[in-house]
């Protein structure tokens, strides 16, 4: 298999599994400790807008090489496995459709940033 079919398929995988944490996280049976990861990987990886820009050498893509896996399969790990089996099932038919967009992270991150360019401007405002 080469690299681009490779790359194809592991994000078709990452697609299948960001909704089987969605459906995990509606499920009741899920511990709350679990939806609250859950509800910080979806956040990150469904943001338009990463906390480490992508124009940032190495660190830009490497957020989103390393962490966005690392975070999907912690979060898959605090599923029990009858929940995770079933949301399993009712992403596997999900997974042609459109990304969802996170509102809320988008909300944050344009917060933080906000935050960050108002600090810049106050403190070089008065020289």
């Amino acid at each position: 298999m080469n690299l681009l079919a490779r790359l194809k398929q592991a994000a078709k995988t990452l697609k299948a599994e960001a909704f089987t944490l969605y459906y995990a996280y509606r499920d009741p049976r899920t511990p709350w400790a679990a939806k609250i990861l859950i509800t910080l990987t979806l956040g990150y990886l469904f943001s338009p807008i990463d906390l480490i820009p992508d124009f940032i050498p190495v660190l830009g893509l490497l957020d989103d090489l390393l962490l966005v896996p690392l975070l999907i399969r912690l979060s898959l790990w605090f599923i029990p496995p009858a929940v995770l089996a079933e949301s399993r099932r009712k992403a596997q038919a999900r997974t042609d459709e459109q990304r969802p967009v996170s509102r809320w992270f988008i909300g944050v991150v344009i917060l933080f940033w906000g935050a960050m360019g108002a600090i810049v401007y106050w403190r070089y405002r008065k020289r």
